[in-house]
C-alpha cells in the first residue's frame, strides 16, 4: 500500500521542482537512475514514446517518484517516533 502523499509533502516538493524545473529534472534523472535504474528506463522508454512532450511525462513520473519517497520518509519518521 502507497503512504499518503498529504499537502506538506506536496508542497515541499513543488517548492523544489519549481526553482529551476529543467534542473530538477535533470537531477532526478540521475538520482533516479541510481537509485532504480530499472523504473529510470521505464520512465524514458514511455516519455520517448508517446506522442506527448518527452520532458513534461519524465518530469511528472519523477514528481510522482520524489511524492511517494517523502510520503514514505514521513510515515516511516511517524512509525519510528510511536516506538
Amino acid at each position: 500500500m502507497l503512504p499518503e502523499i498529504n499537502v506538506e509533502n506536496y508542497s515541499k516538493i513543488l517548492d523544489e521542482m519549481l526553482i529551476d524545473i529543467s534542473a530538477w529534472r535533470k537531477s532526478m534523472i540521475h538520482y533516479v537512475k541510481d537509485e532504480n535504474p530499472e523504473l529510470n528506463s521505464a520512465i524514458i522508454e514511455l516519455a520517448n514514446k508517446t506522442d506527448l512532450d518527452p520532458k513534461a511525462v519524465a518530469t511528472g513520473a519523477y514528481m510522482a517518484y520524489r511524492l511517494i519517497e517523502e510520503a514514505n520518509q514521513a510515515q516511516a519518521e511517524i512509525v519510528n517516533f510511536e516506538e
